[in-house]
C-alpha cells in the first residue's frame, strides 16, 4: 500500500472498487462517515482516511524510528491491519487515535526487534570502555529490561510514556493523539515513570 497514492487494495487483498469521483466526493466527509463506510468494504471511503492520516502517522513513525523507510513500513502495516479491523471501531470519529495506537504499538515491537550490529573485524584492536563487547552487552541487557518494563505497563500508560520519551511529544500532543484529558495523560506518565524507576532500580 502507498498511502500518497491510490492502490490500498492491492496491499489489503481486497478489490479497489473506489473511483476518483467517488473519492472527491468522500473528500470533506467526516471521520466518523468513513470509518463506518471502509468497514462496511467501501474502499474509497478507506482511502480518503490513509490520504488524510497518513501524513502525520508517517512523520510520527519516523519520529520514534529515525528512519524514513522503517516508518514507510510501519504505516503501511498500519493500514492493513486497520482494514482488517475496522468493524471493531464503535466511534469513527476517534479513528485517528485508533490508527495511532495502533501504530505505536507496531513502532514499540520494531524498537524493540532491533539488535546492535557488531563487525567482528572491530575486536582485532583495542576498543575504548564505551565499545567494549562487555559495555556493548551490558547496555543491550539495560535496553532490553527496559524495553521489558515499557511492554508491561498498561496500555494507557504504555502509550503515553513512548509519546512522550521517545517521541517527544508535549502533553497536549499526547492528549490530542490519543483522545484523552490532559490531567489523564499527566497521571499516566507520573504512574509509568514511578514503575519503570522501581523495575530498572538494579540498573541504576
Amino acid at each position: 500500500m502507498n498511502i500518497s497514492k491510490p492502490g490500498i487494495g492491492q496491499a489489503t487483498g481486497v478489490a479497489t472498487g473506489g473511483s476518483s469521483a467517488s473519492r472527491s466526493a468522500l473528500a470533506d466527509a467526516p471521520d466518523a462517515t468513513l470509518t463506518a463506510r471502509a468497514a462496511d468494504g467501501d474502499v474509497a471511503a478507506f482511502e480518503v482516511l490513509v490520504r488524510r492520516h497518513g501524513p502525520v502517522m508517517r512523520a510520527y513513525a519516523a519520529k520514534l524510528l529515525g528512519s524514513t523507510q522503517e516508518s514507510g513500513d510501519v504505516v503501511q502495516e498500519t493500514f492493513i491491519l486497520a482494514w482488517k479491523r475496522l468493524p471493531e471501531v464503535a466511534d469513527g470519529s476517534v479513528v485517528r487515535s485508533w490508527l495511532m495506537r495502533i501504530l505505536t504499538n507496531k513502532t514499540i515491537d520494531r524498537i524493540r526487534a532491533r539488535k546492535p550490529h557488531v563487525d567482528i573485524d572491530e575486536w582485532d584492536a583495542p576498543a575504548p570502555a564505551t565499545q567494549s563487547p562487555a559495555h556493548i552487552v551490558e547496555v543491550r541487557m539495560q535496553f532490553d529490561a527496559l524495553s521489558a518494563a515499557v511492554n508491561a505497563l498498561p496500555q494507557m500508560q504504555r502509550e503515553c510514556w513512548v509519546l512522550k520519551e521517545i517521541g517527544g511529544e508535549s502533553y497536549a500532543e499526547i492528549a490530542e493523539h490519543l483522545s484523552l484529558p490532559l490531567a489523564t495523560v499527566r497521571g499516566a506518565l507520573a504512574r509509568a515513570r514511578q514503575t519503570l524507576l522501581h523495575e530498572m532500580e538494579a540498573w541504576r
